[in-house]
């Protein structure tokens, strides 16, 4: 076969969204919006600017919702219980800090902010129950067989199990490998070498065909393709990436030519916008909010100790470009150089005034500042001492990824029990896995669930210092 003459539509290669991907993208927002419209109606309320404003914001704070289809409807109420809680604390923060809750009737709110959650949760399940319905039907049921029966082969066996848009009729393995060099879990399903597999497919009405050989077989792949061009089945070919860390994995073109995203950052296109907006929004808010705060520790800072009231951190941000991070100052030292030593329990660098700063992490305040010029996000990663990412550069797989996206004031490492003193090379990794946990997964939603529990270590978490 000749690949290399061949002319693709700029679209051949683009993934496109799944149907319930789409929906599930624009169903949490639509129904917020249209239970605060629907209940608006009900007690008679005047729909005026503020309202229309109220429903934009909503809309944008919750664009793209979630797919929660998937989920047990356990894990999908809590979520949606979760996220909104953490919504309604910023539009409560908004609505404190502009003075607006008098366009707005009490009972409208409160009746709106029992039935969202509710009828969310309700959408949820009856998504699960339309999908599970449409996999049942006759013309949804798929016959596939997978061709390698290596590990990978056996990954694509359980997720086939997983599907929800199929019902999906697992058939068995093609390998030129006996038995006993197959994985042992596959070996009892294999079916025959490669060389059955065309014949196979056309005498069994096979749906899908999923390809799981290396890449070092390319030869055996043509001939394999090359002969199931005279069958109807779907074609997959799963590489086996499953050595590295994959972040954002996509299939994009440019300009004509297919390439496999394996490591990208989650804040491109709209999602970067809607990232960018947030920050700036709930950045203005927060420091208008906090600036008797800032007036009070800028004074403390200045009492406790001689030296700046501000320590400019030198910090690698987006795409390990160095940025400098502002900070009240906690230490009567201010190591920011080629070594930079941890802050420790009973620091004897950390003033008193300090030690209470970094406790509530107060001293952080001023990176809302960093927020606003672009340096940093209110929700990321949190950044390290330049030093220390020369350190842990060289020790820990994937370490450098995290400088995909902006630094944050807080992350999911942060709520997650990974904050302040990472002096063992084993809580670094761990902090760095919920990082990379976190670009794999971001949404706004989620961003929302790590500002609502920020605000509560901030009270109760004793693990900074």
């Amino acid at each position: 076969m000749m690949f290399e003459n061949r002319t693709y539509d700029r679209t051949f290669f683009s993934a496109p969204q799944s149907v319930t991907s789409l929906v599930a993208a624009f169903l949490e927002p639509t129904l917020t919006v249209v239970t605060f419209l629907a209940v608006n109606a009900f007690y008679d309320e005047p729909v005026l600017r503020a309202t229309l404003t109220l429903c934009l914001l909503v809309f944008a704070l919750t664009f793209p919702g979630r797919n929660r289809f998937k989920d047990s409807r356990l894990a999908a109420g809590v979520d949606i219980l979760t996220s909104w809680i953490a919504l309604l604390a910023i539009l409560g923060l908004c609505g404190y800090a502009t003075n607006s809750f008098g366009f707005f009737s009490s009972d409208v709110l409160l009746a709106w902010g029992i039935a969202t959650p509710m009828l969310q949760w309700a959408a949820v399940v009856a998504g699960q129950e339309i999908l599970r319905h449409r996999a049942n039907l006759p013309q949804r049921r798929r016959r596939v067989i997978v061709v390698g029966a290596g590990s990978l082969g056996l990954k694509v066996e359980k997720a086939m199990a997983g599907r929800l848009d199929h019902q999906v009729e697992f058939v068995g393995y093609f390998d030129d490998r006996t038995d006993e060099r197959v994985h042992a879990e596959a070996a009892g399903k294999r079916i025959g070498g490669l060389k059955d597999i065309a014949g196979y497919v056309y005498a069994h009405g096979i749906h899908e065909v999923y390809i799981t050989l290396p890449l070092g077989s390319q030869p055996r792949i043509l001939e394999l393709l090359e002969s199931l061009q005279g069958t109807t089945a779907s074609l997959y070919f799963v590489p086996d990436v499953f050595g590295i860390s994959i972040i954002q994995g996509r299939l994009e073109d440019v300009n004509g030519v297919p390439v496999v995203g394996i490591c990208d950052t989650p804040f491109t296109g709209t999602n970067e916008l809607v990232k960018r907006v947030s920050d700036i929004i709930l950045a203005s808010i927060i420091l208008v909010l906090i600036s008797p705060i800032l007036l009070a520790c800028a004074i403390g800072v200045k009492l406790s100790s001689p030296g700046p009231i501000i320590f400019k951190q030198r910090r690698n941000g987006l795409d390990g470009e160095e940025i400098i991070v502002y900070k009240f100052r906690s230490m009567r030292v201010m190591d920011n150089g080629a070594v930079v030593k941890q802050a420790t329990k009973d620091d004897p660098r950390i003033t008193k005034f300090g030690a209470f700063i970094r406790r509530t992490s107060l001293d952080e305040l001023p990176q809302f500042i960093n927020v606003l010029q672009g340096r940093m996000s209110i929700v990321g990663l949190r950044p390290h001492a330049v030093a220390h990412n020369e350190q842990y550069r060289k020790l820990i797989k994937a370490y450098m990824v995290r400088h995909k996206v902006k630094p944050g004031i807080t992350g999911w490492a942060q709520v997650n029990g990974f904050r302040g003193e990472t002096e063992t090379l084993e809580k670094m990794q761990a902090r760095v896995e919920f990082d990379l946990e976190y670009l794999r997964n971001w949404s706004l939603g989620l961003d929302l669930q790590i500002i609502a529990r920020t605000v509560r270590l901030m009270l109760f978490d004793r693990n900074a210092y």
